[in-house]
């Protein structure tokens, strides 16, 4: 199969305005990380579908540092302006500046942000909130409820919503991590979003069930796995897998006539990679695939949304490398990984990573849609949110 045949045929489909958006956001998944979920999820002649895109960038990376977090990254993304790291929608002097997701709800569309992280955590929270310090997770919560009122709402951190002491649907201290527990600052939000409209789930028959144009599903006291070297308490296991709930925001959102806004994010790409945890980086990997594929089978069916697959920088300084025991690898500064087997095949290989922290590589960067041509070729990441903006049509 040709997939640069069929990307290229692609390209002259598309109408020329994007009604719809949808994001999404491999958290720390640099080339290399796109490239090893490739070879455990499809084999050295496989393609995962985020790949199997018309138009493809190369995205920098850095906030006003050199390495950037995720809370300035995903800003840049959102809004199209640098910032300092930890900073959540807001410029270097402490600004709020408006997203992409705001304009589109000014604009009628409906909006949801989807992740395996805290809903609060960086990347959703540059969407929907204004703090300068990433921390402040119930003030982002309370700010998704008030100020940017997005409309579905799927992920973990359910501590953040409760006031301390009092449990949430996720017990307290679980035996899996026992410092999780219930530390809101904004007294009981959930009530909040219930007495606002929203539908409470906090499982998958909930979500399944729910037939409400507004959705909160909290699915984990913090993130949605448990995020340990390999061996020492991993799990990479969320309670609704990441396809299941970008299916069910597709589903809810697109029953607006004008359109819809959607990030989607695994944070689990990250998260495993702080940990030099190969096995469950190329897992959550796998899984951010599949949820794109659902969002390409959407696009098929409604070929006026823009699709991109992004990333907000890379973690752990990740290189593709041979099994071999006299590599200079150690376990302290340069760890190696495996071996892991290729799908298909019986071919090995190893990962090395030479960091437990972010890289300033750039990033790649795959679209499809109305719009897309507009993420080709390198550029800074506040480039995707014009391209956002721009494919919508929307006013800043």
């Amino acid at each position: 199969m040709n997939h640069m045949a069929d990307a290229k045929e692609k390209r002259n489909a598309s109408p020329n305005k994007a009604k719809n958006v949808i994001m999404f956001v491999g958290d720390g998944m640099g080339a290399s990380h796109r490239e090893a979920i490739r070879l455990a999820a499809e084999g050295m002649n496989g393609e995962l579908a985020m790949n199997k895109m018309p138009y493809s960038g190369n995205v920098h990376t850095h906030s006003t540092s050199v390495v950037t977090d995720s809370a300035a990254a995903g800003t840049a993304m959102a809004t199209g302006v640098k910032t300092f790291n930890g900073a959540i929608g807001v410029d270097e002097n402490k600004k709020p500046v408006k997203s992409v997701l705001e304009l589109a709800s000014e604009a009628g569309k409906s909006t949801g942000l989807v992740t395996t992280s805290q809903i609060t955590d960086a990347t959703p929270a540059s969407l929907g909130a204004h703090v300068a310090d990433r921390k402040k997770q119930s003030d982002i919560a309370k700010q998704y409820l008030e100020n940017s009122k997005v409309d579905v709402l799927l992920g973990g951190g359910e501590d953040y919503w409760y006031p301390k002491g009092e449990e949430g649907e996720f017990q307290d201290h679980p035996a899996k991590d026992n410092e999780e527990a219930s530390q809101g600052t904004h007294g009981n939000l959930v009530e909040k979003a219930e007495k606002l409209g929203y539908d409470y789930v906090t499982n998958q028959e909930e979500l399944e069930g729910s037939k409400s144009h507004r959705l909160l599903g909290l699915f984990a006291n913090e993130e949605m796995f448990e995020q340990n070297p390999e061996g020492e308490g991993d799990l990479y296991d969320p309670v609704v897998p990441l396809p299941d709930m970008t299916k069910k925001a597709i589903d809810t959102l697109s029953q607006n006539q004008k359109g819809f806004f959607l990030m989607v994010e695994e944070e689990g790409t990250d998260e495993m990679s702080h940990e030099n945890n190969g096995k469950l980086m190329m897992k959550a990997g796998e899984q951010l695939d599949k949820s794109v594929q659902i969002a390409q089978e959407y696009a098929k069916e409604h070929p006026d949304t823009l699709v991109l697959v992004a990333a907000d920088h890379e973690c752990g300084g990740l290189s593709i490398e041979e099994v071999d025991p006299q590599d200079e690898s150690g376990d302290h500064t340069s760890k190696e990984d495996g071996p892991y087997t290729a799908a298909h095949s019986n071919q090995k290989f190893t990962l090395d990573w030479t960091t437990q922290e972010h890289g300033g590589q750039s990033v790649p960067l795959t679209a499809q849609g109305p719009g897309a041509e507009k993420l080709e070729g390198t550029y800074e990441n506040t480039n995707i949110f014009k391209a956002m903006r721009d494919a919508m049509g929307l006013n800043k």
